[in-house]
């Protein structure tokens, strides 16, 4: 079975996720420990970012890498197109949503988790022990963006994501008023991109992610509750209510049994 080293909420990781189901393949999660999972991962594909996709003895690091790897292992239900300006246009699309949205919306994501103490703590590992998310929540909003700082999430790194963004949603609305996916009459790796990497400016209403319930359909104040993006917003829910797998209740473990807190290397 593929297996995909991924955080939950890694908005690269859930751009697999989306292909990976739309195709139809089974595959198991293996949730990785920040720190040293990391380093276990480095070990196994080279690199410390994940996803990393292991298809037997095959290694693939990077989201447009396990899509194109996908597309050529598993060709049933393409998500590349073959035509010369469709295929020019997915490709471009997806080049630019990557570095785009994928980078832009984790600058804006301090400004949403600064006013929304709730919506800290769901970007935490699933494992992460209440305590410590109570912890989390209760970080003083100065001292979060002090820390933001720190990572260029200044005051005019978030304002001129902030504006960025919102340009961005704007022209997708735009794009998707008279077509049901971004580049023709079928999905293809542009809306499965933009789509996951979008994950973190307001969560999918259904049950997709391992998150708390409460914040299914939450997200960045002035994005996610947004009137102006809300179109945005219902075509990735109707991608999602086509493409996606619900999560599946988890069975509970026999007593003694821990859940693995890294991954493992052969």
């Amino acid at each position: 079975m593929l297996e995909l080293y991924q955080f939950e909420v890694s908005q690269y990781s859930e751009k697999v996720r989306l292909i990976l189901d739309y195709k139809g393949l089974e595959y198991r999660k293996i949730e990785v420990t920040p720190g040293v999972g990391q380093l276990e991962v480095y070990q196994l594909s080279g690199q410390r970012q994940v996803p990393v996709l292991k298809d037997g003895s095959t290694i693939i690091a990077d989201s447009t890498n396990i899509a194109k790897y996908l597309d050529q292992q598993y060709p049933d239900r393409p998500i590349i197109p073959t035509e010369g300006k469709q295929r020019g246009l997915c490709l471009m699309m997806e080049e630019w949503a990557d570095e785009s949205i994928g980078t832009k919306s984790r600058t804006v994501l301090f400004s949403g988790i600064s006013k929304d103490q709730s919506f800290r703590s769901a970007l935490l590992p699933p494992d992460t022990p209440d305590l410590v998310k109570n912890l989390v929540e209760a970080v003083p909003p100065d001292l979060l963006k002090t820390l933001g700082f720190g990572l260029g999430a200044t005051p005019e790194a978030v304002t001129s994501a902030d504006d960025s963004i919102k340009q961005d949603l704007e022209a997708l609305c735009l794009i998707l008023e008279d077509s049901p996916y971004l580049t023709g009459d079928a999905p293809t790796l542009a809306d499965f991109t933009v789509a996951g990497l979008s994950i973190v400016l307001k969560f999918p209403n259904g049950p997709y992610l391992d998150i708390p319930e409460k914040l299914r359909g939450k997200g960045v104040p002035g994005i996610a509750d947004n009137p102006l993006y809300e179109p945005f917003f219902q075509w990735r829910d109707r991608l999602y209510a086509e493409f996606r797998k619900p999560l599946v209740p988890a069975t509970p473990m026999p007593s003694g049994d821990q859940r693995p807190t890294s991954i493992d290397i052969e």
